[in-house]
């Protein structure tokens, strides 16, 4: 997929107009090291420890690390003949080979281990990221894959990035490791520019950060096929989890010539990915003769504007419904 670049200005007060280029995505990125900040280590594997955390007991922890991945094991849990264990997953990465003493494996499981794994009830791998929930430790995995304090993927399209973080971690990242362009603004004014458009199929224009609310957005413009018709898409997608991101609204207004589309909707949060929320068709699609209509002149250049707004949604506790609370 190509990427394509952004130089633009955001207003307030006043819509300014920013403008958009294609450019070559081939430009390496800083390497980056994925950490989060140092108030919040996260690390991949053994999950979030902190000064204030309480750890499960050494001993019995140390006992269900797998020591080939260092995960903790569950269920179904090997071990060789020699009582050496490692978790069902490593089983066929190890060639049925024990890594302690290199005897074979054979298919015997350490089911007094399965019984104290299965006994066990243990914080949440993110509890210092907040989440206050115990768990058996069997089942703990489950949640940990819906926790409403797991990290963030990075939100980068274009590219991908596995970088995962909390939100200001992840805004740090966009800015100075992809340079996305950052604003502070509620409103927004851009024009897409790409030179012979009939021979992109698809492409991503550069990612932009809008910053209101106290809140991050992010902007993404691409054009795919769909179905066998050539469109272009614009979409927001809000830096936060899907509840909170029902407290906000958004549009997107596209037109020219005294015409115009207009799009209005609710910003999927970053949890969903930028792909599934564009195979899913939510946001603003205009198809490609209809976008070269609105570019003007002779239809071999595309210049798109777009402008759009976001607002939240307030609730009238009188009427027990959402009114719009304009940004000001």
């Amino acid at each position: 997929m190509e990427l394509d670049s952004i130089e633009c200005v955001s207003s307030v007060d006043g819509i300014e107009e920013d403008e958009i280029h294609h450019h070559n995505p081939h430009h390496p990125l800083p390497h980056h090291h994925h950490q989060f900040p140092t108030s919040k280590t996260y690390n991949a594997t053994n999950g979030i420890l902190g000064p204030t955390a309480i750890a499960p007991a050494t001993s019995v922890h140390e006992l269900l690390e797998c020591p080939v991945c260092t995960n903790s094991m569950y269920p179904p849990i090997h071990q060789c003949h020699n009582g050496h264990t490692l978790c069902f997953t490593c089983k066929a990465r190890v060639h049925n080979r024990c890594p302690t003493c290199r005897q074979e494996l054979g298919d015997i499981r350490c089911l007094a281990l399965e019984k104290v794994a299965e006994s066990l009830e243990l914080p949440c791998k993110y509890y210092n990221l907040g989440c206050p929930e115990i768990f058996p430790y069997y089942s703990k995995l489950e949640h940990e894959t819906v926790c409403n304090y797991r990290p963030y993927n990075c939100p980068y399209a274009g590219s991908e990035c596995a970088v995962v973080g909390d939100i200001p971690f992840l805004v740090s990242h966009l800015r100075d490791d992809h340079k996305v362009d950052m604003h502070s603004g509620c409103t927004f004014n851009h024009r897409y520019v790409k030179s012979n458009p009939r021979e992109v199929e698809n492409a991503t224009w550069m990612l932009t950060v809008f910053h209101w609310f106290g809140q991050y957005f992010c902007l993404h413009f691409e054009a795919f096929q769909l179905g066998m018709a050539p469109v272009y898409m614009a979409f927001l997608r809000f830096m936060g989890d899907e509840a909170e991101a029902r407290n906000y609204s958004y549009s997107l207004e596209v037109g020219a010539n005294g015409r115009k589309l207009i799009w209005e909707g609710t910003p999927r949060s970053i949890r969903d990915s930028h792909r599934k929320v564009r195979d899913s068709h939510d946001g603003l699609i205009i198809q490609r003769n209809m976008a070269l209509f609105f570019s003007g002149g002779d239809r071999k250049e595309l210049k798109l504007r777009v402008t759009g707004r976001i607002w939240k949604e307030q609730q009238n506790s009188d009427a027990d419904v959402c009114i719009p609370n304009l940004c000001s």
